[in-house]
Formats: C-alpha cells, structure tokens, sequence
C-alpha cells in the first residue's frame, strides 16, 4: 500500500460533521491490494496512528484509510480523483484501435 497522503482539512471536518451526525451509510475506499472496496456503517472516530495515517473506525470494528476514501455516504473523498482517472482510464486508449 502507498504511504498515507495527508487529506485537506475540510475533508476532515465532513468527517468530524458525519460522527456528530450519527450517520450510517455506504464508504467507497481504495483497499490494501488497490481495488475499489465498500464497508456500511456507523464511523465513530478518527484515529491517527504515528506513521500509518489517519484511520476513519467504524462501529462493528472495520477501519479505513481515510486518504484511501474514494466516497463517504455518497460524497467524494481524497481517493476520488484517483478512483475517477481509473474509471475514465480507457476513453484515453487510443493505439491500436482502427477508427
């Protein structure tokens, strides 16, 4: 797995937002092996582990990288731009296609 890429802070605070909320829902995230994985449920803290990143804990135990986030219940996350480059990733194939 990459090493952790800090998040901007305002991703930080639609987390901090989510927990206060007590909203449970749908987390898209980038997973050790870089494939798109989904975890549903409640996070109830970020935790930050000295060298490993920050780490969102869900309620049944699953944790998240949180710069690994590609969407958090519906809304994009530090992984997006990543996920949305490999999603757009053969629209920019062009060799060896006879037009």
């Amino acid at each position: 797995m990459e090493s952790y890429t800090p998040v901007p802070y305002e991703f930080r605070d639609v987390l901090d937002e989510q927990i206060a909320k007590g909203i449970t829902g749908k987390v898209f995230f980038w997973s050790a092996d870089d494939k798109v994985d989904e975890e549903v449920g409640k996070i109830v803290r970020v935790e930050e582990r000295q060298g490993d990143g920050m780490f969102a804990i869900f309620d049944q135990g699953p944790q998240v990288r949180i710069d690994r986030i590609i969407t958090l219940f519906g809304k994009p996350g530090p992984g997006f731009e990543a996920y949305d480059a490999f999603a757009n990733q053969c629209l920019a194939c062009t060799a060896g296609v006879p037009l």
